[in-house]
């Protein structure tokens, strides 16, 4: 009797999905520039009339609010699995990472796990070191890794690099609300910075700071990580990639410019591993354990740090 042959094993599937429809397109473009050019016109804005307590505090919220959304539940929770997360928790850092206004959960997992599959390598979505070492490629990829990539037409295939959260019930209903939650992030802070001041115009001076000039400074602080941790800054920690640590950017980010840490142990849930460095970002996983919201949490040991720290004759 014949031995049943085995079936070949399936190829694996395609780098990128769908591209984007017209309408898809021309909503990146206009949700990436109006938020930069606002940012562009927040200076001389400012200097004349128009900043007020109200808004330097609602700005502040909900930079905090979407920006751990981003960097907790985006990031650590939903692309690496740094912890586990009650289904409440879940679902809010989802919601909170929709507010950022950076894509959906589902295509910003998606593109994060392509990045850390080909790391400064061809199939890399926002590597800046594609094009070359030269002054002039060197300046093309950093546009590139910034915010370049995000007008390409090509999405990353959900189905091969987030396929857990495409099962997902709860995480594929907030990734439908995306764009009701766009209109959230920008109108809400407008709402109530118009009932605080109980007037139209502590309504539009929010919605100026805390809507669209906040929206833009949490882009360029994540898209920060992408261009300059990768070009910039120190590696104490062996990586297969450039990445890079650039300590003035760890407040701001929530501790996600520890980026050469975060990528010679992607699955931990602490980027700044080591004396002095701040990792707001793991603190808040810290208090959400102590709760019981997180459980399963990969905090680094020191044997762990130890084992990928670069040697003097490394």
């Amino acid at each position: 009797m014949t031995a049943a042959l085995k079936p070949p094993p399936a190829a694996p599937k395609p780098i990128l999905g769908r591209r984007r429809g017209t309408t898809e397109q021309v909503s990146v473009y206009l949700f990436l520039l109006i938020p930069l050019a606002a940012l562009a016109a927040a200076v001389p804005f400012a200097w004349g009339w128009g900043l007020g307590w109200t808004d330097i505090a609602l700005g502040f919220a909900f930079f905090v609010i979407s920006g751990m959304g981003v960097t907790v539940g985006y990031h650590r929770l939903f692309t690496h699995g740094s912890f586990r997360a009650k289904r409440g928790l879940k679902i809010a850092l989802a919601v909170a990472g929709g507010l950022s206004a950076q894509g959906s959960v589902v295509d910003w997992v998606a593109d994060h796990r392509r990045h850390h599959a080909f790391s400064d390598r061809e199939g890399d979505p926002h590597s800046p070191w594609l094009f070359g070492t030269g002054p002039i490629a060197v300046m093309r990829g950093f546009w590139h890794a910034h915010m370049g990539w995000l007008f390409d037409r090509d999405r990353t295939n959900a189905e091969r690099f987030a396929p857990d959260l495409l099962e997902d019930e709860d995480l594929q209903r907030v990734d439908r609300l995306f764009p009701v939650l766009t209109v959230v992030t920008m109108l809400l802070p407008a709402a109530l910075g118009g009932l605080i001041t109980w007037s139209w115009q502590g309504a539009l001076t929010a919605f100026f700071w805390a809507g669209i000039v906040r929206v833009a400074l949490l882009h360029h602080t994540t898209w920060s990580v992408n261009s300059i941790c990768h070009m910039l800054g120190d590696r104490p920690f062996r990586a297969r990639d450039r990445a890079t640590n650039v300590w003035p950017l760890a407040l701001i980010s929530f501790g996600e410019s520890w980026h050469n840490t975060h990528h010679a142990d992607p699955t931990s849930a602490r980027h700044g591993v080591l004396r002095g460095q701040v990792d707001v970002s793991a603190r808040l996983i810290w208090v959400f354990e102590k709760l019981g919201w997180a459980t399963h949490v990969r905090w680094p040991t020191p044997e762990r740090i130890a084992k990928l720290r670069v040697r003097p004759q490394d």
